[in-house]
Order: C-alpha cells, then sequence, then structure tokens
C-alpha cells in the first residue's frame, strides 16, 4: 500500500508551505524524513525527530533520527521504525522537527491509502505548494501570563527562605 502524506511547515504566518508526498508504508520514518527534507530543500544533515500526535497536534513518543539516550531509556529509531509500525488508520498524524537549533517544525498527516500504481517510483513528491522561508518560522514558547508555567501551583515563595521548611542538618 501506498501512504500519501500532506506535510505542513508550521509557522505563524498566513502562508501556507506545504508537499504532498507518496511513500510505501513498508518505508521507515528515516526515507520519509530523506524525502521531507529533499521536497523542502534542506540538506539533510541536521538532527530531527518525529513525534507521534494526537488529533489536537500534542507531541507524543518521539522517534529519533540516533540514539542519544546515553543508556536510559532507549528511544525508537528512525531506521529502525517501519511507517505502518507508527501510521495507519486510526492514528494518522505525527509532528517532524528538522534543525534542533532552529526548530523547522512539519505537521505530517495520512491523507490517504492507495494501491500501488504500476511502474510508479517511491517516494514520489506529488504536489509542492509555498515558499520555505529563508529562516524557520519564529516559535512563541511563553505564555501570555507567567503563571501559566506554574506546574505546581502550590502558593510557596521560593524566595522565602525562612518558610521553605528547610532542614540545614539533614545530613
Amino acid at each position: 500500500m501506498i501512504y500519501r502524506f500532506r506535510i505542513l511547515l508550521d509557522n505563524d504566518t498566513n502562508e501556507d508551505v506545504f508537499r504532498d508526498i507518496e511513500i510505501r508504508e513498508t518505508d521507515s520514518l528515516e526515507d520519509l524524513h530523506n524525502v521531507i527534507t529533499q521536497s523542502f530543500g534542506f540538506d539533510g544533515l541536521e538532527m530531527a525527530s518525529f513525534y507521534v500526535s494526537n488529533d489536537e497536534w500534542e507531541q507524543g513518543e518521539e522517534i529519533s533520527m540516533l540514539d542519544v539516550s546515553e543508556g536510559q531509556d532507549s528511544v525508537r529509531l528512525m531506521n529502525e521504525t517501519s511507517l505502518n509500525d507508527v501510521v495507519h488508520e486510526a492514528q494518522t498524524k505525527l509532528i517532524y522537527i528538522y534543525d534542533f537549533l532552529n526548530m523547522w517544525t512539519f505537521l505530517v498527516e495520512l491523507a490517504e491509502i492507495v494501491e500501488e500504481a504500476e511502474g510508479a517510483d517511491y517516494p514520489n513528491l506529488m504536489f509542492v505548494h509555498g515558499q520555505v522561508p529563508d529562516a524557520a518560522p519564529e516559535k512563541n514558547f511563553e505564555a501570555e501570563d507567567f503563571n501559566d508555567f506554574d506546574e505546581f501551583d502550590d502558593d510557596i515563595d521560593v524566595d522565602d527562605y525562612d518558610n521553605l521548611d528547610f532542614d540545614e542538618n539533614w545530613n
């Protein structure tokens, strides 16, 4: 079977930049990485990862280009993971991040599953829309309100050393 993907550059402008790609369901995520970088005009030499995503485009499990876990919990690798292991009719979305210094971010969505066309070469770049900007779109990682970052929400003032209940002789 052939997977048809739409790969959309995640940017904050009103201009859509996307590529439609066909690739075999048995190809690896590394193959998809290669066709994405080529179709958007990148050299493909920077680090990249795919992330399984839900319908709200929330980042899930990482599937990395290289294992940088340093002996801790190992991550799945692109070259060892076939597309049909992570993408199917019930799981259609991936987030792809290329070049972690510049954070080129792409939304990858399975649009269609079709029969392989006889004599066709895959992967296949089907459609190109929009120009890739010279620099990665800026990402705004700030919350509108600083309190949005308070994951503990425990009303403790960490600057108030006298009331932190710290035992100086703990050892």
